[in-house]
Order: C-alpha cells, then structure tokens, then sequence
C-alpha cells in the first residue's frame, strides 16, 4: 500500500468518505474504476487518487455513482449525516 505523498486537500467534502467506505467493503481503487466505468463515468486511476485526496472535484454524476457503487447515501458522502 502506497502512502499519500501530498497533503490532504480542500476542493471536495467526500474524498475522505469515499476512501473511508471503499476500504470499509474491502474494495481496491481498481475494483471503484472498474464500477464507476460500468456506469459510465470515466475516470483514471489518479484522477481517483486525487479525488480521495480532497485534490480535484467531485461532479454530481461521480457522487451519484460512488453513492450507489459504495452503498452509502449521498448525504453520508457530503458529511450531512453519520452512517
């Protein structure tokens, strides 16, 4: 496992929820690709990386997508509520 280089950053609120709920299901950066391009959202594997980080934003359809691939509520992602 690769530790993060870089600082955490501050241009989105569910990086942190998503690495957090990804490692919950066990669930490898790889595998999160492979389901967000399943549904039609295209992103790399450092564009993910960037997005845990809190470096690059979210859109809605990317938070709509790890929501539902990561069985988490949106509101969860966001920091609006607790699981």
């Amino acid at each position: 496992m690769r530790l993060r280089k870089q600082s955490l950053g501050d241009r989105n609120l569910v990086g942190a929820r998503v690495e957090e709920a990804r490692k919950k299901k066990g669930m490898k950066q790889k595998e999160l690709l492979a389901q967000l391009q399943v549904r039609g959202v295209d992103m790399n594997a450092s564009g993910l990386s960037k997005l845990e980080g809190q470096i690059r934003y979210v859109t809605d359809v990317e938070l709509v997508a790890l929501s539902s691939i990561l069985e988490v509520s949106v509101n969860y992602l966001l920091g609006i509520e607790e699981k």
